[in-house]
């Protein structure tokens, strides 16, 4: 079964699933307001700029989900999907899902943003996998501290890799759709790289590459 790969911040979503948790944490006060929405945002821009350190961005963004337990966590998260991330799935997101459903393709979810807020995310879009940076879990409670490599940049080829040879899968005819400069060592290796909306800098590769450029936005998202 051929794997088509999709990243999902900016791709299936027309946001940021990471960056609007941290904002929805600022709106229901269970951060410090000043300072998380500051930090939030010099991260993400450093994100866009492909400079970003993920294991500094893994600290401050895993602390919330430390210092309160789960219980209280998924009742946020419950709401939070229901009202910030349903209404940034545009209907073409959905086609194309359903386009490589249809040949009997293999849907696998691969993102930077952590498990807690991305695997519902991946159920609504009926994905039949998702490799997620993962934080760590003990005693039902989450700890501050990531498990594992982080599914970013060249660690989402780890991770991938890894997922491959536990599946008994390969990349032969996939495919991988991303927005983001950050994800070009996975584009490189697929044999159907897709750029969705990307930025300036994966738009210039993806011209000089001749690879296909497509939009998912549109008027409804």
């Amino acid at each position: 079964m051929n794997l088509a790969i999709f990243d999902l911040d900016n791709t299936l979503l027309t946001g940021d699933s990471d960056y609007l948790w941290g904002q929805y944490l600022v709106k229901q006060g269970l951060v410090d307001a000043d300072f998380y929405e500051s930090e939030n945002q010099r991260y993400y821009d450093e994100y866009k700029a492909g400079t970003l350190d993920i294991f500094a961005f893994l600290k401050f963004s895993f602390q919330p989900l430390a210092n309160n337990d789960l219980e209280q966590l998924l009742r946020f998260r419950k709401k939070f999907i229901s009202e910030h991330i349903l209404p940034i799935i545009p209907d073409a997101a959905r086609a194309l899902l359903d386009k490589h459903r249809k040949q009997n393709h293999y849907i696998l979810i691969i993102t930077a943003t952590n498990l807690f807020i991305t695997e519902p995310i991946a159920r609504e879009l009926s994905a039949d996998d998702i490799i997620a940076t993962e934080p760590e879990f003990k005693n039902d409670r989450y700890t501050g501290e990531v498990s594992g490599t982080p599914c970013f940049q060249e660690g989402k080829v780890t991770r991938l890799n890894s997922w491959l040879e536990t599946k008994n899968k390969t990349l032969d005819n996939s495919w991988f759709y991303s927005d983001s400069h950050n994800d070009l060592p996975l584009l490189k290796l697929v044999t159907h790289p897709v750029a969705v909306d990307p930025d300036e800098i994966l738009a210039q590769v993806a011209i000089e590459q001749g690879w296909p450029i497509i939009s998912l936005r549109n008027e409804s998202a």
